[in-house]
């Protein structure tokens, strides 16, 4: 019996071997496959690449490092790009409704021109990317770190930027269509000037006080506009 039993181990830990060299192989052939509409590129090295105008609509990028890699213009829809590196990649123009970015580094990041309605960018850091001209309605920022940050020209109505680090982030030129969520979000020299945050939510006066507004920007009812607003540096 001992001898059946040590007989079926040794087989099944051979199979199990043969198996983890077929999946291997599998994934390293999967990063090196051409792009295409839900391909697995989990845990990929795609830095330093030009992918502008691929398809990648529904992909698996969950820890692909696309570092300084070109995705301008290319489709991301429904794609998965969780814990994904994007440091100074460009995805300017790029269509990504709907895709999930959440704890994704995209330092100084292009995101100028992005389609991505519905996207969720929760916990992502963000620091000194580019957001202008992007459509950004109903977006899940919660405690994402957007410091430095540029919305000119984006639309981020019905967002949620609850907990976030917004220090320094520019939202001058910003159109608010829906309320917008700003929950204990850290507003250290956030620029507002001349942006209309009445119908914003969550907005408390301890964070209008370390912002930086001016008379044209209009606030929810019940708070005021800080007696040093404008910003020393705005009147420089």
């Amino acid at each position: 019996m001992k001898a059946l039993i040590k007989s079926t181990l040794s087989s099944y830990l051979v199979v199990a071997g043969l198996l983890g060299f077929s999946c291997t192989d599998a994934q390293a052939d999967d990063c090196q496959a051409a792009p295409t509409p839900g391909i697995d590129w989990q845990d990929c090295d795609k830095k330093l690449l030009m992918l502008g105008g691929s398809n990648l609509e529904g992909a698996k990028l969950v820890g692909t490092d696309f570092t300084t890699t070109d995705l301008s213009d290319a489709s991301l829809l429904g794609a998965n790009l969780e814990k994904a590196k994007l440091l100074r990649a460009t995805l300017a123009r790029s269509a990504a409704k709907g895709a999930s970015f959440v704890r994704a580094e995209a330092y100084r990041t292009d995101f100028t021109g992005i389609g991505a309605d519905d996207a969720n960018f929760e916990s992502a850091e963000l620091q000194r990317s580019n957001f202008k001209d992007a459509k950004l309605s109903n977006v899940n920022f919660t405690k994402a770190d957007l410091g430095r940050s540029q919305f000119d020209g984006a639309e981020v109505g019905g967002s949620r930027f609850s907990l976030a680090n917004l220090a320094r982030a520019d939202f001058r030129a910003t159109h608010f269509s829906s309320p917008v969520d700003f929950e204990r979000a850290f507003f250290f020299l956030t620029r507002v000037e001349g942006v209309d945050l009445s119908t914003a939510t969550g907005l408390s006066q301890w964070q209008l006080d370390m912002a930086c507004g001016d008379d044209k920007t209009v606030l929810p009812e019940g708070l005021k506009k800080p007696d040093q607003w404008p910003c020393k540096f705005q009147q420089e």
